[in-house]
């Protein structure tokens, strides 16, 4: 997990300095401070009971309106940057604090200035986390270090020559990725308050007559492959971190130098299933439930599947989604009905022990993948490039529960560059 942490600090630099440097950057830094009070919801039964969740937010961000890059012109000038913050969740002794830092990028919403739609995705550390004798109620996060989400809705409310002042709603999350169990998570719905503060030289003549030139609308072809290292855990009774090894491709098209579309493959092995096949656990022993696992221990462990793919590029910065569906993860049936049955399923599972049932939530789980993070560019998107590495962090899940956190690298090849009408 301190790997997780590193990765995101990276990107926090990247995220609002990865750009080609030019005077308009002189007048587009901004400065939000940012309170937000809320509930945190429960996550167990038995959770500690909590008062009202604190958080005090500082937005460090870059208003693109005069950068003349292209992804800048095509996204509608949306604010970059990223947020330190500090979260009280209403409970110091069992729920501790939180800090977290978190890229961020912010849109104007319903056609209008005084709407934003602000998301983010970054990491956190927590000063609590479960423990089975010090802190047994809460089992809502049981590592250090969390991924952490964001998504708001501000409302411009009053604006002055130096602050506009602003109210939002919005939910926020911390889960690990599924690096270790239990992996509940904290989910709040978060009431902000906060001040967008107006850098000065933002009012500078020589700014209002900045002419933007307008790009020339652009296509091209592109595939791409890359590997990946994730980490996960397997059940509460196997609970410690191993490796999901991946492999994947995709072809498709680039649009403008912002827009990417495609479709691919992935293939994976989860050592933790490999390694529960090799070691003859209880469901693979003979005359269980998936003692044939045992004749082709890499086949049963692994997974592949077909994918489509979408990502907005900030120049540097790749903000990735891919959505796929599985036709081989033979394993997943065994981890579902493991974790999914009677609680704190053993390591020696008796013959008698109720697994969970095979229903319409495993099917789905079963097929539909998703995939959701950032990746950094060796060579930002403006230029073009026709040869380009990146590196990635991202967290997969089985429909919407997650399954492994990746770090990945990848190549991208693009050509047959051409002009749209």
């Amino acid at each position: 997990m301190k790997n997780q942490l590193t990765i995101f600090l990276l990107f926090l630099s990247f995220f609002s300095y990865g750009q080609t440097e030019t005077n308009w950057k002189k007048s587009a830094f901004t400065i939000s401070p940012e309170f937000l009070i809320g509930k945190t919801m429960e996550a167990n039964d038995g959770f500690p009971s909590t008062g009202l969740q604190k958080q005090l937010i500082i937005n460090f961000g870059r208003d693109n309106t005069n950068n003349p890059q292209q992804w800048a012109q095509q996204l509608k000038s949306p604010k970059t940057g990223f947020s330190f913050g500090i979260t009280e969740f209403g409970n110091l002794d069992s729920l501790g604090i939180a800090l977290t830092a978190m890229p961020f990028i912010e849109f104007n919403a319903f056609g209008s200035n005084r709407f934003k739609v602000h998301t983010g995705v970054g990491a956190s550390y927590f000063t609590k986390k479960y423990d089975p004798t010090t802190n047994p109620l809460n089992r809502a996060v049981t590592t250090s270090i969390t991924w952490a989400f964001r998504t708001y809705l501000f409302y411009e409310f009053l604006a002055t020559e130096q602050i506009d002042w602003r109210v939002g709603l919005g939910y926020s999350h911390h889960s690990n990725g599924h690096t270790r169990l239990l992996n509940i998570g904290y989910n709040s719905f978060l009431v902000s308050f906060s001040a967008d503060i107006k850098n000065p030289l933002q009012q500078t003549p020589a700014l209002s007559e900045i002419i933007i030139q307008k790009h020339k609308q652009t296509v091209n072809n592109y595939f791409a492959l890359r590997g990946g290292l994730g980490i996960n855990t397997l059940a509460t009774a196997i609970n410690n971190t191993d490796f999901v090894y991946n492999f994947a491709g995709e072809y498709g098209r680039i649009y403008n130098n912002t827009f990417k579309i495609g479709v691919g493959f992935y293939s994976r092995l989860y050592q933790h299933y490999y390694n529960y096949i090799k070691g003859n656990e209880s469901l693979v022993q003979p005359g269980r439930d998936y003692d044939y696992f045992r004749s082709n221990p890499y086949y049963y462990a692994s997974n592949f599947g077909v994918s489509i793919h979408g990502e907005i590029f900030l120049n540097h910065i790749g903000i990735d989604l891919q959505l796929g569906y599985n036709f081989h993860k033979p394993a997943y049936e065994m981890d579902y009905r493991m974790n999914e049955g009677w609680e704190n399923t053993p390591r020696e599972i008796p013959t008698d022990w109720v697994l969970g049932a095979l229903n319409t939530k495993y099917s789905l789980k079963y097929r539909i993948s998703s995939r959701i993070g950032l990746k950094y560019y060796l060579i930002g998107m403006e230029k073009a490039p026709k040869n380009n590495f990146y590196l990635g962090a991202h967290i997969n899940a089985n429909l919407g529960q997650a399954d492994f956190s990746e770090f990945s690298f990848g190549y991208v090849r693009s050509f047959n560059f051409r002009e749209r009408s």
